[in-house]
């Protein structure tokens, strides 16, 4: 299993005081190499170009993502903000999810996750917000359905918070289909059940205190029918794991466990549609252990579902 990162991931730092930290990044480094000392293929993420980026963002937020800059800080929004190191750490976020597609597709290994940031599912076409700068896991899917003329490609997000940026730049493509699982009532009070897009969106909101049996139901019964019936022949996902119990930012209860068992379910889908192709994408994650422990047994399980499937 390919792992991409970057050093530069770890220079984009909105300051002390700001939960999006690269402690959160080292994290899930330290566990991922604790873990698996033998089993990962870790490789270094190249930087997206600008023609990657403007499949999917407009100019003018290119522009301002990639603004150099001397300040120690520059305040995007109320609660966004970037660094000298952000834009190097932007390009390589996003250039991890295009080399991670390009080695999937043309089969080194079927199976690759980014350990990157600045995380992305909430940067629409227009806007950086919610932590994010650049949609990393939108600018994959663009490549994806370009360069290799891909009809059916799932996003899958299942961060408590809803990626309403991917909602924003493919609702009108149905050859990307965007399911989402996020809690109800918080930021950014987007992805509505009603929301259909091109018939190529499913959300599904969650309670805040909803655990294990409620999580597991709402995909077992739904989302994963869904996606089976859209047979994608690409399954990428944005790998949050602020759903976790322990995590500040919001109110469910799963663990890590939760994680490995969504992550061996949609490894199937991939195996049943798409010869096993995943390319997995870091998204939330607040809370150090928590985090390093759900990357593991995410990763864990992609790895024992390949095994398996040997």
């Amino acid at each position: 299993m390919l792992v991409y990162t970057h050093p530069s991931c770890l220079q984009h730092d909105p300051g002390p005081d700001h939960p999006e930290s690269p402690k959160r990044l080292q994290a899930v480094l330290d566990a991922l190499q604790a873990a698996f000392p033998a089993r990962l293929d870790w490789r270094q993420a190249p930087s997206a170009k600008r023609g990657d980026l403007a499949r999917v963002h407009d100019a003018e937020l290119i522009d301002l993502v990639l603004q150099p800059q001397t300040a120690d800080l520059r305040q995007i929004d109320m609660d966004t903000r970037t660094s000298p190191g952000s834009a190097t750490a932007a390009l390589h976020a996003a250039g991890a999810g295009i080399a991670a597609v390009d080695a999937v597709m043309l089969g080194e290994d079927p199976l690759a996750f980014c350990a990157v940031r600045p995380p992305g599912h909430h940067a629409t076409a227009s806007t950086a917000m919610g932590f994010c700068l650049l949609n990393n896991i939108a600018v994959a899917a663009a490549h994806a359905r370009d360069r290799y003329g891909l009809e059916r490609i799932a996003v899958v997000d299942f961060d408590v918070h809803h990626g309403n940026g991917t909602q924003d730049i493919f609702q009108l493509d149905p050859r990307v289909a965007y399911y989402s699982t996020h809690q109800a009532g918080l930021f950014p009070n987007s992805g509505l059940r009603r929301d259909r897009g091109a018939g190529n969106l499913l959300n599904i909101l969650l309670p805040p205190g909803s655990g294990s049996l409620r999580f597991r139901n709402v995909w077992a019964d739904e989302m994963l029918p869904a996606i089976d019936d859209f047979r994608p022949q690409l399954l990428l996902v944005s790998a949050g794991f602020d759903a976790h119990l322990r995590d500040p930012q919001a109110d469910l209860m799963l663990e890590a466990e939760d994680f490995a068992w969504i992550t061996t379910e949609l490894h199937a889908l991939a195996r049943r549609h798409g010869g096993g192709r995943v390319v997995s994408m870091l998204e939330g994650g607040y809370d150090l252990q928590a985090l390093a422990e759900s990357s593991v047994a995410h990763v864990g399980a992609l790895l024992e579902g390949r095994a398996g499937a040997a």
